[in-house]
């Protein structure tokens, strides 16, 4: 084996974020592309190190593009002398979110039945930098900027209920550095037809948005991006942290009411997630920026003051001191 400056940005990385990962039984989705077979490479060297039990997962949506890569994948996971299992799908929508959330599904039955705690992806950063700027024009807040994070529960596995943890551990290394290490290793990339179509708005992104932003603004462009995903995660983590304490300091019993007063004295980052948990407890769907800022004018606004419809016929209406859901014609 030899040790490239890709075995050691991975190797201290998971050192850093993962100690615990040591022994660990660990599910490989491997796409065929060049993320994934650079992660799964990379992984296979390091394996006898970290003592880790490997296989690999491979998801064949069945579409026409896809002919050959599930052969093409298991061919490889021979080589490499793993375990491979395969999930295939059933007339699944040609589009990027079914796609996204069908794989997900698939590696979690089967981590979930073969009994692996762990679940890798071949997520980089120039990923991270492209949802970043998916998420941003799509008006997301937030949380949804600080999208595509280092790991992620999945479903429960096990009599002991732990969660299933996917794991991006690549999220440092740029698509130019995976797509080196894969010509340096003379590693077996499979060109996925369906990256070149501009149809898909990630593509876009990645074809002509990132390509014309790294030209005429910062050659760092993606580095910059994946920087600020991280500065995001960090701040929203302990936004919610103090806002998860500070609601049940606000909220009635019934979880039905919520003290303006109290909330008035708050500042406006804190209110808002006060009341989008507020609003989480009161009904099913999820609020949004709407939403929530006709309750932020709630505050002070005067008795019998109310917002218009919320989803599932719901209203929130200024009761003295209280902000108040209640069902239409309550």
């Amino acid at each position: 084996m030899a040790w490239t400056l890709l075995h050691s940005k991975l190797h201290q990385n998971l050192q850093r974020r993962f100690p615990e990962l040591q022994g660990t039984r660990i599910l490989v989705a491997v796409s065929g592309g060049q993320d994934s077979l650079c992660l799964l490479h990379l992984l296979n060297d390091l394996s006898k190190q970290w003592q880790w039990h490997l296989a690999v997962a491979h998801c064949d949506h069945r579409w026409p593009t896809d002919a050959g890569i599930a052969d093409h994948v298991h061919r490889i996971t021979q080589g490499y002398k793993l375990p491979y299992f395969q999930r295939d799908a059933q007339d699944l929508p040609q589009t990027e979110a079914a796609a996204r959330h069908w794989r997900y599904q698939a590696l979690t039955a089967i981590a979930k039945a073969e009994n692996f705690p762990v679940v890798m992806t071949g997520h980089t950063q120039s990923d991270r930098a492209e949802t970043l700027l998916f998420n941003l024009v799509r008006g997301s807040g937030s949380d949804g900027l600080q999208a595509m994070n280092w790991v992620r529960n999945l479903e429960e596995s096990g009599s002991d209920k732990s969660p299933i943890r996917l794991i991006r551990p690549l999220l440092e290394i740029s698509r130019q550095e995976t797509g080196d290490f894969c010509q340096q290793q003379q590693l077996p990339v499979w060109e996925d037809v369906l990256n070149e179509k501009l149809a898909y708005r990630r593509n876009r992104i990645r074809g002509e948005l990132i390509p014309y932003l790294k030209k005429h603004f910062n050659p760092q462009v993606e580095k910059s991006l994946a920087q600020t995903v991280e500065l995001l995660t960090a701040e929203v983590a302990y936004l919610e942290q103090v806002s998860g304490e500070i609601y049940p300091t606000l909220s009635q019993m019934d979880q039905k009411s919520l003290n303006r007063r109290l909330l008035s004295q708050k500042p406006l980052a804190l209110q808002r997630r006060i009341i989008r948990q507020f609003l989480q407890c009161c009904q099913s769907q999820s609020p949004n920026f709407e939403e929530i800022e006709q309750i932020v004018r709630l505050i002070n606004a005067p008795n019998r003051s109310q917002t218009s419809s919320l989803p599932g016929q719901g209203i929130v209406r200024v009761e003295g001191d209280f902000l108040r859901y209640v069902y239409q014609g309550e």
